[in-house]
């Protein structure tokens, strides 16, 4: 009989290549310059936001599937052009377009149009502040904070999950993650903060130790948050997983949930300090 072990470590090694071809595409394209990048973050955000709606439709709700693909693909694209015009644009677009959806199909609920709403900017606003923290410079030290940044909340994801499986003891949030302890969220927290520390020590964009620090903490913190939020929409959902896209990963709604939170407001902390 099979101890389970060869299947075990089948699935460890799929999981392993599929994560480190995710990682060169996303690393290649961070350093492929601006556009590259926001191109990429745009077929991410769609991906999630397509996840996101056969989610929806799965449980009988009915988002408008075209205007929450469309919108989530602009925002990303926001470095191209002017970023402030371009997110009021998409958002003004998302708004008239919803509106006239639910004026002319009298069977379309208000719960549908907050869904579509939500699914946009849940998957396409928060993801495009990757392209707007690599577009605070067309060079290298653009792609490297940007990298940073990712670097920190992967980092914080891997320290979580080892110090959390090896000395997790509590609970940090039972009812939607099980497996997640306080253990673990500070061995999360202190990976992203050395990160975050390797940013300062590299002076890279002159930022400070003390905003590395800061940065460290809310962005670790907000990068489980994330985390937890998907967790809580898949259970509202009944489903382990947003997807099978990625195997041993689930979706890309999964690989991507604490870099919404996380990046998000890693970008407002660099935006407010002036660094992006």
């Amino acid at each position: 009989m099979s101890d389970g072990r060869p299947e075990g470590t089948s699935k460890a090694l799929v999981r392993t290549v599929v994560g480190a071809v995710y990682f060169v595409i996303v690393v290649g394209c961070l350093f492929g310059g601006i556009t590259a990048t926001s191109l990429s973050v745009s077929v991410m955000a769609c991906m999630c936001c397509w996840e996101f709606l056969r989610l929806c439709h799965a449980s009988g709700r009915l988002p408008n599937d075209g205007i929450a693909l469309l919108v989530t693909a602009l925002y990303p694209l926001a470095p191209l052009l002017n970023y402030g015009n371009v997110h009021l644009l998409s958002t003004m677009v998302l708004l008239v377009a919803l509106a006239v959806w639910y004026v002319a199909v009298p069977r379309v609920t208000i719960s549908d149009v907050a869904l579509t709403a939500f699914a946009a900017i849940y998957c396409g606003f928060t993801f495009s502040s990757v392209s707007l923290i690599r577009a605070c410079d067309p060079g290298v030290e653009g792609a490297m904070i940007t990298f940073g940044v990712m670097g920190s909340i992967w980092l914080n994801d891997t320290f979580a999950y080892f110090v959390g499986t090896r000395f997790g003891r509590h609970k940090l949030a039972p009812r939607i993650s099980p497996n997640k302890s306080l253990e673990g969220f500070w061995g999360g927290i202190a990976g992203c903060m050395l990160i975050w520390v390797i940013i300062w020590v590299l002076h890279i964009r002159g930022i400070k130790l003390w905003m590395a620090i800061g940065c460290g903490l809310c962005v670790g913190a907000m990068a489980v948050f994330g985390d937890l939020f998907e967790s809580r929409i898949k259970r509202g959902f009944g489903v382990k997983d947003s997807g099978n896209l990625l195997p041993g990963h689930g979706g890309m709604l999964d690989r991507s949930d604490a870099l919404l939170f996380g990046c998000m407001t890693a970008f407002l902390l660099l935006r407010l300090g002036g660094i992006v």
